[in-house]
């Protein structure tokens, strides 16, 4: 264990609204473990300290010099790189509370964020959990059961199987029934990984044992189900939060349709997708998820938007702060971090429920991997300068003389723009990309450069097979 203040305070350079927690501490805990890694553990740190928190922070032996660690006035060392063994043992993180005197739980995303079972145990010890309850979690968490309260709950389902494909035979039946295309989805999948798009009846045996295998391997749950596949399509997310009054508000949505291999590089606000009249049927529909599972705290319901009909699907429901918020946190001008603890601790959430967003915003996530394949590109950081500027903020987990390892995701920095209108925010984009400067690992900068010249892109005409025809030529 460490205990000590830091030099090294959070990067965040001008951004066009103000983005602060200012006020006092919520009454019912006055200590945060933030059970998380690099830039996300960062960026909860942040935001506990201008709370008044006494800030803890968790991490593996080879994360020891990254700067949340530095900067968290406590830091206890979980285990090995291995995150079975680190960053996903709930037993350790637990005892790394109990021996600080930690008073409350933030998860952060991915590891053990959406594990009913570590949210209950955090609660059994005594401690807040800062996220929804763990019944909510657990009825998201299964994507059959979800999609079947939704489609109860009046929010738009795809055309798919009510429970699961227990062979190859009945998923070809069930196909059959919906129509070719199909993906086959892992139950208990997530984050673009456990599903394959299936064109006709005789890939379903080979793909449907490939996905079944995989999610028995990752998920530790082999279960499958069908269900229509949208080969142009958008993916739009709400960004809802849970108040402790038990309101749910929708906070706008966000555009993630760019995207390598099922997951998110790039993200805007608001969607250029979208019409006032879809927009609000779209954010209705996000209440209602919520309200379905009694949601407090911040969450993000994910949505496939046909453009040609303009139907829209629901996707999943993260029951957890997503990547991409700080987008939403720029056109609103508020901070979702500090309005998690506060409902976490029975308060308001700090700011007016009737907020409107203002101009437009992007995000590109600054991966540690090659920019043409997208392979990953580990290695050892000797020059990190971060653009700067009003309407730029740089969320980053690293600096120079730390070092990207391959035992976890990719994410070295999320470049944030925000600016009044969306050709102003993706000229602001540019400027900000040729102006980071990363050496030593390789970097998605390049891409980032080429997408914001891409018309397709530039227009706001795209759809989520965008990548792949950036790089079929």
């Amino acid at each position: 264990m460490r205990t000590g203040a830091t030099d090294l305070p959070f990067r965040r350079a001008g951004p066009r609204r103000t983005v602060t927690a200012k006020g006092p501490a919520p009454p019912m805990f006055d200590s945060l473990l933030v059970a998380n890694r690099g830039e996300i553990a960062r960026r909860v740190l942040r935001t506990a300290r201008d709370l008044g928190l006494r800030t803890i922070a968790v991490h593996s032996e080879v994360d020891a010099d990254l700067p949340f660690v530095r900067e968290a006035d406590e830091a206890v060392l979980l285990g090995p790189a291995d995150p079975a063994r680190s960053y996903r043992n709930a037993d350790a993180v637990l005892d790394a509370a109990r021996r600080t005197g930690a008073a409350a739980v933030h998860p952060g995303y991915g590891f053990l964020s959406e594990n009913a079972a570590f949210a209950r145990a955090v609660v059994d010890a005594g401690l807040v959990w800062v996220g929804p309850s763990p019944e909510a979690i657990t009825a998201m968490g299964d994507k059959i059961a979800a999609r079947n309260l939704m489609s109860d709950a009046g929010v738009p389902v795809a055309p798919g199987t009510t429970d699961p494909v227990t062979s190859a035979e009945a998923a070809r039946a069930a196909a059959d029934g919906i129509g070719y295309p199909v993906m086959i989805k892992a139950a208990a999948g997530g984050g673009g990984m456990g599903m394959t798009v299936v064109d006709g009846p005789d890939a379903m045996a080979a793909e449907y044992e490939k996905v079944t295998a995989f999610a028995g391997r990752l998920f530790g749950d082999p279960a499958v189900f069908v269900e229509r596949y949208f080969p142009r399509v958008r993916h739009v997310e709400v960004q809802i939060l849970g108040l402790a009054d038990g309101r749910v508000l929708a906070l706008g949505e966000r555009d993630c349709s760019v995207q390598r291999r099922n997951q998110k590089v790039a993200e805007e606000t608001p969607s250029p997708a979208l019409d006032e009249e879809l927009r609000d049927r779209m954010l209705a529909a996000a209440r209602r998820a919520g309200e379905a599972v009694d949601y407090r705290g911040a969450g993000t319901v994910e949505f496939l938007l046909d453009p040609a009909t303009r139907d829209f699907y629901f996707l999943e429901m993260n029951t957890r702060l997503q990547v991409e918020h700080p987008i939403t946190e720029a056109v609103l001008g508020i901070d979702l971090v500090a309005a998690q603890l506060r409902i976490a601790a029975g308060e308001d959430p700090g700011f007016d429920p009737d907020v409107r967003p203002q101009g437009h915003a992007v995000e590109l996530r600054i991966n540690a991997e090659d920019p043409k394949r997208f392979l990953p590109g580990p290695g050892a950081i000797t020059e990190w300068v971060e653009p700067s500027g009003a309407g730029v903020r740089v969320d980053s987990g690293y600096a120079a003389g730390t070092t990207v390892t391959p035992a976890y995701d990719s994410l070295m920095a999320k470049l944030v723009v925000h600016a009044a209108d969306r050709p102003a925010a993706l000229e602001l984009a540019r400027r900000a990309v040729r102006d980071f400067v990363i050496t030593g690992p390789k970097s998605n900068l390049a891409f980032h450069a080429e997408l914001l010249d891409n018309p397709e892109f530039v227009s706001g005409d795209y759809d989520t097979a965008l990548v792949a025809r950036m790089r079929a030529r």
